[in-house]
């Protein structure tokens, strides 16, 4: 039998707060007996470290930004002086790959020299295998450290690339994917999407080097939140209880939304659907939970169209912080205007929590329309009204449409069973390594069974 290659994984930050995917997608692989080294390109910090896992995969993981000067002439004093015709092609190779001008060519030789630190790192950790994480600077360098392994003759020499989206794809010349896709051993697509944007990029004869790999969850992690009964709704014309004193006012249904506060992730709509559901009387309250810059322009917002109460914005929270208010929260919107596959919305599903999403890209592959979830047009604030005041008047089509999610993330978004099939591809890579050495698999998650079995 054979065994997966030694694994590097590459990644531009890692842990990170908005990629905890990536974080289960090592932990998926690790469980199957995989050795998976990590490096990042840039070291984590702040909310970043927001959990003791995150902080104990940093400790884990070799950062290379901030640089660490005294790795970097090492590494470069070694790969020179043993192998300098490597050295001097890949550099050539590396400068062959430059793109916008000049300031494309000082960013190969960024890119070079981060290569040669990562392939000191990679071939220290005996990995054989050097995989990216998105088609920007991770795969820039993967391509050079798999580059000069292969005419070094020692390291990693062969790699691959998970394409994403939305950012590698919405400008293709400028992260180079066509170069980059032609030169992968693999290129792993999260979406049916992105694998057919890869697809237009390649010879046809390449195209067999492209598999759809989902991003996962682990659904036995959220079996718990699908099985608690939700929040009864509330509407206004029930919170005033007009007429008498002693009225009693009920907590307001809570739509929540999570993802990082820039401008693509659509809040603003969102913001705007709640003062329309407002306006119509409804009790509802929106909660946002996500850092990022446009945290005052939504306060703002939120101000001007007297809704300031019934917005709260949170701020970055913890993975089991998260998961506990997709136990709470009535429906789980996503306004965005750009994603790939949003993991946020596998985990509200997961949870057994009502979604409306937007029907873009691989959004559509996760969330079909009046079976899955509900889909609304990007940018639409009275379609997301419409949506939620449907999901908030209709119990048993929002009980319908969870339970039907929860069965589709655990069929098809597993992450141990994505890992499964990531072992396949890297393992395919290396079809002569036999299974001798491998590790024995980890147990699964004790429950996993009997909670995939109940939700």
């Amino acid at each position: 039998m054979r065994r997966s290659p030694r694994l590097a994984y590459l990644t531009t930050r890692y842990p990170a707060l908005s990629h905890t995917f990536i974080e289960r997608e090592v932990q998926a692989l690790r469980r199957l007996g995989a050795q998976v080294q990590t490096i990042s390109l840039r070291r984590a910090t702040g909310e970043h470290l927001i959990s003791p896992a995150n902080r104990a995969a940093a400790r884990s993981t070799y950062a290379i930004r901030p640089p660490r000067w005294g790795d970097v002439l090492r590494a470069h004093a070694r790969a020179l002086a043993s192998h300098p015709r490597a050295y001097g092609a890949t550099l050539a190779e590396a400068l062959s790959l430059a793109r916008c001008g000049p300031r494309g060519v000082l960013w190969q030789l960024f890119y070079f020299a981060e290569a040669l630190v990562a392939w000191s790192c990679c071939r220290e950790g005996g990995a054989e295998h050097i995989h990216a994480h998105h088609g920007s600077a991770p795969a820039d360098v993967a391509l050079l450290v798999a580059a000069f392994a292969r005419r070094a003759g020692e390291g990693p020499r062969s790699w691959s690339l998970t394409v994403h989206g939305p950012a590698e794809l919405s400008d293709v010349r400028l992260f180079g994917l066509a170069a980059k896709a032609a030169r992968a051993d693999a290129v792993v697509c999260i979406s049916e999407f992105a694998r057919s944007q890869i697809m237009a990029l390649l010879d046809q004869r390449d195209w067999d080097k492209l598999r759809v790999v989902h991003c996962g969850v682990e659904p036995w992690a959220y079996a718990a939140a699908a099985q608690r009964p939700r929040p009864v709704v509330a509407l206004a014309e029930r919170r005033a209880r007009r007429g008498g004193l002693g009225a009693r006012r009920e907590d307001p249904a809570q739509l929540l939304c999570v993802g990082r506060l820039v401008a693509e992730k659509g809040h603003a709509v969102l913001l705007d659907a709640v003062a329309r559901l407002a306006r119509e009387g409804r009790n509802v309250e929106a909660l946002i939970v996500g850092s990022g810059p446009q945290r005052d322009a939504l306060q703002r917002q939120a101000v001007r169209l007297g809704i300031e109460e019934r917005i709260i914005l949170c701020g970055a929270l913890a993975p089991d912080e998260v998961a506990a208010r997709y136990a709470q929260a009535r429906v789980f919107c996503s306004p965005s205007f750009a994603e790939g596959v949003p993991v946020v919305l596998m985990e509200a599903m997961a949870s057994g929590c009502p979604v409306i999403a937007t029907a873009i890209a691989g959004v559509r592959e996760l969330v079909r329309d009046g079976d899955t979830g509900l889909l609304v047009t990007p940018g639409n604030s009275q379609e997301l009204a419409a949506a939620i005041g449907l999901l908030l008047d209709s119990p048993e089509l929002s009980d319908e449409l969870a339970r039907a999610a929860r069965a589709h993330v655990c069929g098809e978004f597993d992450i141990d069973r994505s890992a499964l099939v990531l072992l396949d591809v890297f393992t395919a890579i290396h079809p002569s390594r036999p299974q001798a050495d491998a590790t024995e698999p980890a147990p699964a998650a004790p429950d996993r069974a009997a909670a995939l079995a109940g939700g």
